[in-house]
């Protein structure tokens, strides 16, 4: 599979590797937050996320704790827990995470804007009534706008 970049909400979402190429038990996906971007609230019911930092730092807000990861840092996220990330830092935060089984790249795929050749960001914004509709139909739920934590 050739490596497409998508974006969302700001956020610049590459699939390294999908449902077809892993039998449906994961996704591999690279994600870089440029300062500010912050991903809302939300929870997982269907699979579980582990978040790779591979430069810059992310927050990660969970109920009752705070997490700073720093390039080389790791976290487990299971299946209904509630979190949002944002990149707080001075500047990009890319980190490899892995969604298992397989179907956040469907999502990405699906209502995320086809990056530029360059891999600069397309005009547009994500459709969120899309997003809204095809998160709930992966069993992904919306609990908060930006700001909103658990």
């Amino acid at each position: 599979m050739m490596n497409k970049s998508y974006w969302i909400f700001g956020g610049k979402l590459e699939i390294l590797a999908d449902e077809r190429e892993t039998g449906s038990t994961y996704d591999l996906i690279s994600g870089t937050l440029e300062p500010g971007i912050e991903v809302p609230l939300h929870q997982h019911h269907n699979y579980t996320e582990s978040i790779y930092m591979v430069e810059g730092e992310l927050t990660i807000y969970l109920k009752g704790e705070t997490k700073v990861l720093h390039a080389g840092h790791h976290l487990f996220i299971p299946r209904s827990t509630p979190h949002a990330i944002k990149n707080n830092g001075p500047k990009s935060a890319k980190a490899i995470t892995v969604a298992s089984p397989g179907s956040f790249a469907r999502l990405i795929k699906t209502v995320g804007i086809p990056g530029n050749d360059d891999g600069t960001a397309p005009e547009g914004e994500t459709d969120l009534d899309a997003f809204i509709r095809i998160s709930a139909e992966m069993g992904d739920e919306m609990l908060g706008p930006p700001g909103a934590r658990p």
